[in-house]
């Protein structure tokens, strides 16, 4: 188009939001034929979308790497800046966004089409103010003309994401970075859009219209909100000012700062930026304030360069000219872009040189590595990506094979994964179209370009889906759009079984006392469901406080009601498992059905042990929590007396200052194990007993037996019961069991089985055993017990030998065939405890204290 360099130029240059790009388009319109080249695809699509609506579909063009729309009566063309097919003659051409000439990695794209991309009628050049010096120097027949802001930009401070006001895009640097903060917005208001140059133009479509439509209210994005795309912003918020431009970790620039901040406001509506952070490195500096307020960005003083049309003579001529040094001073030679490296790579391969031998195949490879690297996967990767392509194209009929296309785009032709996943097949998917939209890479491109962009949009439906899942909570959001100042104006309800709902949104589950909001619901959605339920729970919570204070005996319990077999109290609801469900411990927990009402803590003794009413009791008011307070422990101090009296006896008995010290302290020996220990553990306690102590033992039901010292009352199934859940423990004996396995849940002196060898025996039948051996015994003459009695208890012979050598048998020698015949000899004495010293400071502080 050079040869149209003495039409008109005019260089329309100013911050965001001053109609630039609308005045492009209706100048573009305005005649026969026209283009505009973009930074980005998504803009080219929503600028061609408006267009068509303007000239009709069959007058319109698209022009972008991976999509092309190409009717044969198209006048108008919309492009990326890279698609620009400067070889068409048209009346009108516009660059937008052509300060990016001094980006690395894209510049030289940009400065190119500076300098050579004209209309025959006119040509437009769309900017920031900092381009001025360079259209100075490199354009100075082009007419500048400077643009105000529409509306004004200031600053608003630093806000919290839970603070800010609606209408909000978030802008950080990265996709990881993207996703934390939608996932954060989802949990603190409800969801968010995201917006990345990464996706699809349907995808992000369907993802602005969404915030557009006011179905939510954020809208998270990377810098590419920047380069015009256009939306009813009403607060610019920067997540950081810090990127990754591909080579390094840099803050963004002031031009870059207010180039995004500028998508805040629209026309006539003022608009403000922000940041996250008060302080560090992601705040705004006074002085970075000051400009972006006042459009001041520092003016560019170069531009990078790469010749546009190269030597195609040979590939050392091509890189030769792709790396020549610019003339013009205000210009500088572009970074090595990933083309040109790919270039370089493959000019090492013999086989590649072998192939290049004319200028049409040096320019069908310079095309091949102009592939863009989609999927960033980095040169090497990429380049044996485009080799093989090349491969294809440089040889035969120069089309790419049906069948690799084919299967390979049948590989990414799958719904399934997370956000990421399929944001990645999208990616493969563009390399896919790319090719596709190349007119002599394949034998069908118009087929293939169908399928391809088939394939990119059920992925990107897919991924709107998924982004939608993850990142917004509709329940949420409808909720906070009702409740406004007042969540206890909402109309909440509470369903049969507990389920608590405002109108159609399921808030939780109410279980006894607790109200669980949904397991889908973060942590910042709980605080405000609960305060939308909290002013209808307080009577509901009222009515079932009363219902606990009044139950009877039978709906309270140590161990949770089985739900299939028993129904719940009234008022109460069958609970989840989880946090309210049943324990699966039992003891030491008070129900109410199968709700847990409180705790038993210890107490001055077991049979004292105090009841803590539970943390979800604690939405009670205080008369009708005393109420439930008095009710639980009137019904523990009742069973206790009903199924455990030898524990109140015992407890009695430790505060009895006429039983004597002996006493007392075996007493609340005993009452720390559970009324059932080894003899051995007390003997010296239980030596140091007068008669009297033993008849009072005897009284309240406690046995002092040969090996054990035990309360056979507390074996009976009832009471045993109740002591194992009083004491917590886990494991249970079958009800009514005399001897059991060793190893079979409950075979231990805990739970009243002494075990023996292979087999534990119930301890009060150890002693009947125990008393018929000295029954039977005459002195220490060798004799042969009675077996029958074992027998009849289930007692094996070897069982019964380890027990009779603990009860202080020892065996005999037999004639052969008899039965075994023992000798008694004693039980081994237990030694007494050793003094104290009483060459020690301690003994000689005593003996003055006592002198």
């Amino acid at each position: 188009m050079s040869q149209f360099a003495r039409s008109p130029i005019t260089a329309v240059l100013g911050p965001t939001n001053t109609g630039k790009t609308h005045l492009a388009v209706e100048r573009m319109c305005g005649h026969a034929s026209g283009m505009i080249g973009f930074p980005l695809r998504l803009l080219a699509r929503e600028v061609y979308d408006r267009v068509v609506k303007m000239k009709g579909v069959e007058n319109v063009g698209l022009i972008t790497g991976e999509e092309k729309i190409l009717p044969p009566k198209a006048r108008w063309f919309l492009c990326t800046a890279e698609s620009m097919p400067l070889e068409r003659e048209v009346a009108f051409v516009a660059l937008d966004e052509a300060q990016l000439g001094a980006d690395p990695e894209r510049g030289h794209v940009f400065t190119d089409r500076l300098l050579r991309a004209r209309g025959f009628a006119e040509t437009m050049i769309l900017g920031s103010e900092s381009l001025k010096p360079m259209l100075k120097a490199l354009v100075p027949d082009a007419e500048v003309i400077g643009r105000p802001r529409f509306s004004t930009l200031s600053y608003a401070g630093a806000k919290k994401l839970s603070r800010l006001p609606r209408r909000s895009a978030i802008v950080a640097f990265s996709a990881e970075e993207v996703y934390a903060v939608a996932e954060a917005l989802r949990r603190l208001r409800g969801g968010a859009a995201v917006v990345m140059g990464a996706l699809s133009p349907r995808t992000r479509n369907a993802q602005v219209a969404m915030f557009q439509a006011g179905e939510v209210d954020y809208l998270v994005a990377t810098d590419a909100i920047g380069m015009g795309l256009n939306m009813d912003v009403a607060h610019v918020a920067f997540a950081s000012l810090n990127k990754f431009d591909g080579r390094r970790q840099r803050r963004l620039t002031v031009a870059e700062m207010a180039q995004i901040a500028g998508r805040a406001g629209r026309h006539q509506r003022d608009g403000t930026f922000g940041a996250l952070s008060e302080e560090g490195p992601s705040a705004f500096t006074p002085e970075e304030v000051l400009a972006i307020e006042g459009h001041q960005v520092p003016r560019l003083e170069h531009l990078f360069w790469r010749q546009g049309e190269p030597d195609y003579s040979s590939i050392d001529a091509l890189v030769a000219s792709l790396e020549a040094r610019p003339e013009a001073e205000v210009l500088r030679a572009a970074p090595q872009a990933v083309d040109l490296a790919v270039l370089k790579r493959l000019a090492e391969e013999d086989w590649v040189r072998a192939r290049v031998r004319s200028p049409r195949m040096v320019a069908r490879l310079w095309a091949a590595c102009g592939l863009p690297d989609f999927r960033k996967l980095g040169v090497d990767p990429h380049a044996r990506f485009v080799g093989r392509v090349f491969g294809h194209i440089s040889e035969g009929n120069g089309h790419l094979p049906h069948q690799w296309f084919a299967d390979e785009l049948q590989r990414l032709d799958h719904m399934g994964g997370d956000v990421e996943v399929l944001a990645g097949r999208i990616a493969a998917a563009r390399s896919w179209a790319y090719i596709a939209h190349r007119p002599d890479w394949l034998q069908d491109p118009i087929h293939w370009a169908e399928r391809t962009r088939a394939v990119e949009e059920k992925l990107s439906d897919a991924l709107h889906a998924s982004l939608t899942q993850r990142f917004v909570d509709r329940r949420t959001t409808v909720l906070l759009r009702q409740i406004g100042a007042d969540a206890s104006d909402l109309p909440v309800t509470i369903g049969p079984q507990g389920e608590v709902s405002v109108e159609d949104h399921p808030l939780g589950q109410l279980t006894g006392f607790r109200f669980s909001v949904a397991s889908d619901a973060r942590a910042t959605d709980k605080r405000m469901l609960l305060a939308a339920a909290e002013k209808r729970l307080a009577g509901e919570f009222r009515k079932r406080g009363t219902a606990l204070a009044e139950a009877a005996d039978a709906e309270l319990s140590l161990s949770p009601v089985r739900a299939e077999l028993v129904e719940a109290p009234a008022s109460s609801t069958k609970s989840a498992e989880g946090e309210n469900g049943p324990s699966t411990s039992s003891g030491r927990t008070v129900f109410w059905g199968n709700v847990r009402v409180a705790e038993l803590k210890p107490g001055a003794s077991i049979a004292r042990s105090k009841i803590v009413l539970d943390r979800a009791l604690d939405v009670l008011e205080p008369p009708v929590r005393i109420a439930v307070q008095a009710r639980l422990e009137q019904w523990f101090a009742a069973q206790l007396t009903r199924h455990l009296p030898v524990f109140a006896a015992l407890d009695a008995m430790l505060r009895d200052a006429q039983a004597g010290a002996p006493l007392r302290a075996l007493a609340h020996a005993l009452l720390e194990a559970g009324a059932l220990m080894p003899r051995r553990a007390a003997a010296h306690l239980v030596e140091a007993l007068d008669g009297d102590a033993r008849k009072r033992l005897r009284k309240i039901g406690i046995a002092i037996g040969t090996l054990d010292l035990f309360a056979p009352a507390l074996l009976k199934p009832g009471a045993a019961r109740w002591r194992r859940e009083l004491m917590g423990l886990a494991e249970a004996p079958r009800d009514g069991a005399t001897v059991l396995a060793r190893g079979a849940p409950g075979a231990e002196l805990v739970h009243g089985f002494r075990p023996l060898g292979p087999q534990a025996v119930r301890v009060d039948l150890v002693e009947r055993i125990a008393r018929a051996a000295h029954d039977s015994r005459q002195g220490r003459k060798p004799f042969a017990p009675d077996p029958a009695l074992a027998t009849s208890i289930g007692v094996k012979p070897e069982t019964l030998a380890r027990l009779m050598a603990q009860l202080g048998f020892r065996t005999a020698k037999a004639p052969e065939g008899e039965t075994p015949r023992w000798i008694w000899q004693g039980l081994t004495p237990v030694a007494k405890p050793k003094a104290p010293p009483s060459n020690n400071a301690f003994a000689a502080l005593a003996s003055l204290r006592n002198g």
